[in-house]
């Protein structure tokens, strides 16, 4: 019987760059973009200091179509999703790794620019049942600048089962 874990991440913050998406071989839309989180606290010598954290965000599918659309720099945004880390080999042999968050949910907390209107609160999430990394390649070849051409080969798409009840 193996032990319960958790491998969940909520965040809120202002993007960085805006969101660029790409396809995967398969047609399965892929966004990424960055998030920045930023914390005050007090040293030990009384003095107020300010941090920032710089996260990397994924989304797939019809949630990560939906993110380019509606999401540009600057905007607060919410996002609930999980930690992924990637290990590829770069062009010149380096070993190559990233730790990304691969979301689920978005709220978008603030109005678009140019709506001056308070209030303004728009939730999204994925239903898609597309696995992220379905096709391992292909989701190198999107996120891995470093990746070779690689020959026109026959993509499987992933035909996992949904679970719809986990046996605990």
């Amino acid at each position: 019987m193996s032990t319960r874990s958790l491998n969940k991440v909520q965040l809120i913050g202002n993007l960085t760059r805006d969101p660029e998406l790409k396809y995967t071989p398969a047609g399965t839309g892929v966004c990424t973009f960055g998030l920045a989180t930023n914390r005050e606290w007090t040293d030990s010598s009384g003095q107020k200091q300010e941090g920032a954290e710089f996260h990397r965000i994924v989304a797939w599918g019809k949630l990560g179509e939906i993110c380019s659309q509606l999401m540009s720099k600057g905007r607060k945004v919410y996002v609930e999703g999980r930690l992924q880390t990637r290990a590829w080999k770069s062009q010149d042999g380096a070993d190559r790794q990233v730790t990304e968050v691969v979301i689920d949910e978005m709220i978008l907390l603030d109005a678009p620019k140019g709506d001056r209107e308070g209030g303004y609160e728009t939730h999204y999430s994925s239903d898609d049942a597309v696995s992220p990394i379905a096709d391992v390649t292909a989701a190198e070849e999107v996120f891995n600048p470093d990746a070779e051409e690689k020959t026109s080969k026959t993509k499987k798409e992933d035909k996992s089962e949904e679970v719809d009840e986990i046996p605990f």
